[in-house]
């Protein structure tokens, strides 16, 4: 890490090849309570945690292992049938997920993937798995969301469930510890807006991505699925502004961003020393850090935010 790299966020970023090795070896433990093949399944988060959800929706129904949605807690709709629901929760006391999951108690089987054994998300769940090595001290998301990923993830591999194109793990985590490394040039970090593209699952991280740099440096975001960019999001993109790609690039996007003065970004794609999209949003999750520093701000202590949303009883 560089000298600017001292808050509690960036050393828990700087930890992901360890956690994300950790759950790959551990997701054996855990094969009873993790989507089965052929179940039709709803993955529930919020935040940062639901766009988690949708990169995994989107991993396990290109893969092969069955119909997969993804939802945001308090827009998931009660009246369709699932056989397992999935949710993705750090503190393990949002309000959301915890109504959501007390609703769905005994009409379909959940599992709830967290960082706090000692929250109502273990009672509300009929299973859970426990990831507390990758709790967090930081407001801010980091290694808890992408290791929950890891574990969902190597539960595909496993089940040779990895659609076309996606790395296996292992080279995944060396590209984690590489993406540690990846210089922060001014083309990325002296710009003043940035739009993060993905397609399928690279999607959700892309989301995640935006909203890293919102939450971390109050940063100008945008986020859509790449084959949009053309259809008026371009139309922001010029000098000093960043088109950021996960995944690989639709024909001829480079070009359209070259054209109106953009930088673009992607690390992600089919160049040699490119980087698997996971690990590339170690990338931005570094940046974010970055600009929130060069302004002044708090990386662990992010304006407006808490670690959990817990509702009071007349918030609804």
């Amino acid at each position: 890490m560089t000298t600017f790299d001292t808050s509690r966020t960036s050393v828990e970023i700087a930890s992901q090849p360890v956690t994300w090795t950790r759950a790959a070896r551990s997701v054996g433990q855990y094969t009873d309570v993790l989507p089965r093949r052929g179940e039709r399944v709803a993955v529930i988060g919020c935040g940062t945690s639901w766009f988690m959800a949708h990169a995994y929706a989107q991993l396990r129904e290109s893969g092969g292992h069955g119909e997969t949605d993804a939802f945001a807690a308090s827009e998931f709709p009660l009246g369709r049938r699932y056989d397992r629901v999935v949710a993705l929760t750090r503190s393990g006391t949002t309000t959301e997920v915890i109504d959501l999951l007390a609703k769905l108690k005994g009409a379909v089987a959940t599992t709830a993937l967290t960082a706090d054994p000692a929250t109502p998300v273990m009672t509300v769940a009929d299973h859970a798995v426990v990831l507390d090595y990758a709790d967090e001290e930081s407001v801010v998301q980091t290694r808890f969301a992408t290791t929950a990923l890891v574990l969902l993830r190597a539960h595909l591999e496993a089940e040779g469930a990895l659609a076309a194109g996606v790395r296996p793990l292992g080279r995944a985590i060396r590209d984690a510890q590489r993406a540690l490394d990846r210089p922060l040039g001014p083309e990325v970090s002296h710009a003043e807006q940035f739009t993060f593209l993905g397609t399928g699952w690279t999607y959700g991280l892309a989301l995640e991505a935006a909203l890293k740099m919102r939450e971390a440096a109050g940063a100008w975001t945008e986020a859509y699925p790449a084959m949009e960019y053309r259809h008026g999001p371009i139309s922001i993109t010029g000098p000093g502004r960043v088109t950021w790609l996960f995944g690989g690039a639709p024909q001829g996007l480079a070009d359209d961003v070259a054209r109106v003065g953009g930088h673009f970004h992607s690390a992600s794609a089919d160049a040699p020393d490119a980087l698997d999209p996971l690990a590339d949003l170690i990338v931005a999750q570094r940046l974010a850090v970055r600009i929130a520093a060069a302004h002044g701000y708090d990386p662990d202590r992010p304006r407006n935010l808490t670690r959990s949303v817990i509702l009071g009883p007349t918030a609804a």
